[in-house]
């Protein structure tokens, strides 16, 4: 097919001209489909290893476990953690959250996580959720019950693996006048 243009075939070299067109935004436009898709893909992958990495932050609170919470959490001195009874900075202190304020003073703990969402970007995420505490206590056997929301920051570390980084939680919030400021 020619696509000269002229009196004779004007209309037809146009028409050549704008299928050329056509099909040369085609072909630049499938690589970029396919690379959505596999971003998409890759998306929600992350999403799916965060969220089983939530159940399993879940899993070591419940038990007050430090080694299962290292499969979780980042090793760095980077990390951080806030709750409403401190600030720990660095996993040799993250280890303490899991010892000192699950294990020591509760005999027992069941931590239930809900609805969950995460976003991912790129070699980052966070989460966030809320959360059912419940807990007996050592010293007397009574049961403490509380409630909460949580944001957690993951980021892509050794070849890949998805780590925790950064925990902040807090209690629900408070309404009415005059308060929750």
């Amino acid at each position: 097919m020619t696509f000269e243009s002229g009196p004779a075939n004007g209309r037809q070299g146009a028409a050549g001209r704008r299928l050329l067109l056509t099909l040369a935004s085609l072909a630049l436009a499938i690589p970029c489909v396919a690379q959505a898709q596999k971003t998409a893909a890759d998306t929600d992958r992350a999403s799916d290893r965060i969220k089983q990495l939530i159940a399993l932050y879940a899993a070591a609170v419940d038990a007050a476990d430090v080694n299962l919470a290292s499969q979780v959490w980042d090793n760095s001195p980077d990390v951080s953690f806030i709750h409403p009874r401190g600030h720990e900075h660095g996993w040799e202190e993250v280890k303490n959250f899991y010892r000192n304020m699950m294990g020591a003073p509760f005999s027992e703990r069941k931590l239930t996580v809900r609805d969950v969402t995460v976003h991912v970007y790129g070699d980052s995420a966070w989460a966030e959720f809320y959360w059912h505490f419940v807990a007996k206590l050592r010293s007397d056997g009574s049961t403490l019950v509380t409630d909460g929301r949580e944001t957690q920051i993951y980021r892509k570390v050794d070849a890949g693996r998805w780590a925790l980084v950064h925990v902040h939680y807090s209690a629900m919030p408070v309404t009415g006048a005059g308060r929750g400021f």
